[in-house]
């Protein structure tokens, strides 16, 4: 047996609300995604992300609850240059979302930089430095 990664799920509050972040972001989701419970979406290299909201979780597990405290886990899209990670952080925090590091050189040899999507969890940015 091989066990492989396929699908990253992230449980949301107000699926509208997170789709418009994940395609700000540049994931191509249709439009008519926002109403639905669970949305699938490919991502390059046939990985695919997944969004249900709080009801889709509970409809299987009652006796879900969001997590507290800090997130363990983030999601890192890679961008083409170190100049697209600060002007993918500039144009996303004054779209109203919210940042958490500002870009930065990090000194394993990445531009970084990392948002809170609406639901608090951490998405990265990052692209090799020269």
């Amino acid at each position: 047996m091989t066990v492989r990664i396929f699908l990253f799920e992230l449980v949301v509050a107000d699926m509208a609300r997170s789709l418009a972040f994940y395609r700000a972001l540049g994931l191509e989701i249709p439009a008519d995604a926002d109403k639905e419970p669970h949305v699938d979406v490919a991502l390059p290299g046939g990985l695919r992300l997944a969004f249900d909201t709080v009801e889709t979780i509970r409809s299987f597990d009652p006796s879900w609850e969001p997590p507290t405290g800090s997130a363990r886990t983030a999601i890192a899209f890679q961008c083409d240059s170190p100049a697209e990670v600060d002007e993918t952080f500039a144009r996303m925090t004054k779209d109203g979302h919210a940042g958490h590091l500002v870009p930065f050189d990090a000194f394993w040899g990445q531009r970084y930089a990392s948002l809170s999507d609406p639901d608090g969890n951490t998405v990265d940015l990052c692209a090799a430095l020269g």
